[in-house]
């Protein structure tokens, strides 16, 4: 029998009188088949450490525990820690530490495991609290080159954002700068009833392969991201107006006409229009014309 089975969310609410922080997003899957969805997708392995941000009370710590070589849980909620410890005491392979990713500091951990465990390979998997989602995604993947794959369940809405294709309305700055540091496959939905307790909003389990090398070569990466979220912070704006409006080192519309042409990029066009390699290009230029 699968120590799956051994982790009951529902009992171990009961058992530990845990009252769900709504705060902190908390919803625990409770749907096995679900778990099982994810760690297949993951491709996880016994040559992998395995990250796990919001564990929860442990029920796919259990299965990751089972698959990987090593898990590190990183749980925010002080309270939830007895529970954890006590559905995971028959793992050796896992560590649990309380505390906010967003303030940890993920390489000396990865590192310090490596030098353990042997294992090279590193892997993310979460349930994240949705509130929060952006911010711990775009983290690992600008702070963490290390990280091989990342499998999350997120808000549906913010899986369709992170895949979608230029021309599409879910496209926008999340789309440009997820596909330039991963290729984002979207795995399934996962509707309400499959948590505890039930979220507002659908859900979507996303797996990021990230790129060994970015897919487009930049002078600049910061002004490539400047001119990513100039385009689509007025996104119903062309390309002209949004990047006079933001100003760029000062240039006059005449100046950013210039830019464009030689960019190859219709000044009329809208940023949602642009793939992720005319956004380079474009801040290429750019940066050619600011020295």
């Amino acid at each position: 029998m699968s120590a799956m089975a051994n982790v009951n969310v529902k009992e171990t609410i009961r058992k530990y009188n845990l009252r769900l922080t709504k705060s902190l997003g908390q919803n625990f899957l409770v749907d096995n088949k679900v778990v099982d969805g994810i760690i297949s997708a993951s491709g996880i392995g016994r040559e992998d450490i395995v990250i796990e941000i919001g564990p929860g009370v442990g029920s796919m710590t259990a299965r990751l525990a089972e698959t990987a070589g090593f898990v590190i849980a990183v749980e925010i909620d002080r309270h939830l820690i007895p529970a954890l410890q006590d559905n995971l005491k028959e793992y050796g392979n896992v560590e649990i530490i309380n505390e906010d990713v967003l303030k940890l500091d993920i390489s000396d951990i990865i590192e310090r495991t490596a030098a353990r465990t042997g294992l090279k390979r590193v892997k993310v998997a979460a349930n994240l609290p949705y509130y929060i989602t952006t911010p711990i995604i775009m983290k690992l993947l600008e702070e963490e080159p290390g990280i091989g794959s990342m499998i999350f369940m997120v808000q549906k809405e913010v899986a369709a954002r992170m895949t979608a294709a230029p021309g599409r309305k879910d496209y926008g700055a999340l789309s440009v700068a997820v596909q330039y540091y991963s290729n984002p496959v979207r795995i399934m939905d996962v509707p309400p009833h499959c948590f505890i307790p039930q979220p507002d909003v659908d859900s979507s389990v996303i797996r990021l392969d990230v790129h060994e090398e970015p897919p487009v070569e930049l002078k600049d990466r910061a002004l490539f991201f400047r001119v990513v979220k100039a385009a689509f912070g007025q996104r119903r704006k062309t390309l002209l107006n949004a990047l006079y409006n933001a100003g760029f080192f000062g240039a006059d519309k005449e100046q950013i006409r210039e830019i464009l042409s030689r960019a190859g990029i219709e000044e009329n066009r809208r940023g949602e229009t642009l793939t992720i390699w005319q956004f380079a290009e474009l801040s290429n230029v750019i940066a050619e014309t600011a020295r």
